[in-house]
């Protein structure tokens, strides 16, 4: 079952991978209500963890091809900024902000660490 899971989800990492950029795409732009609880920059984590996904999914998809590894950091980094001036420009609800641009880089970076770490070699 797990090879099976594993073999569908290699066969698919293109559409994965364009699904969750524009999930982010809609997550980042929608309006969502305050949350009850509030925890100081957990914002932060959220924007470092999709941004994460986002990197390490393209990274993995394309992993096949000759596509420099530097150019998917740099799109996703600059998708990460697109992002953020689109808040500012297109609602009223959302505000860009330097430090979500800053916690996305976190996740990019992270999703390079981990990606060159174990899986280059392979």
């Amino acid at each position: 079952m797990l090879k099976h899971i594993k073999n569908l989800l290699k066969d698919n990492l293109i559409i994965i991978a364009i699904l969750i950029t524009i999930s982010i795409a809609i997550l980042s732009l929608i309006k969502i209500d305050k949350q009850v609880i509030q925890i100081n920059h957990l914002d932060k984590f959220k924007h470092a963890f999709a941004y994460f996904v986002l990197c390490f999914t393209w990274m993995l998809a394309l992993k096949k091809t000759k596509t420099d590894k530097k150019l998917i950091v740099f799109v996703c980094f600059i998708y990460g900024i697109v992002i953020e001036y689109l808040q500012v420009k297109l609602t009223t609800y959302r505000f860009g902000e330097i430090l979500d641009v800053v916690a996305n880089t976190t996740g990019i970076l992270i999703a390079c660490l981990i990606y060159f770490r174990y899986f280059k070699k392979n």
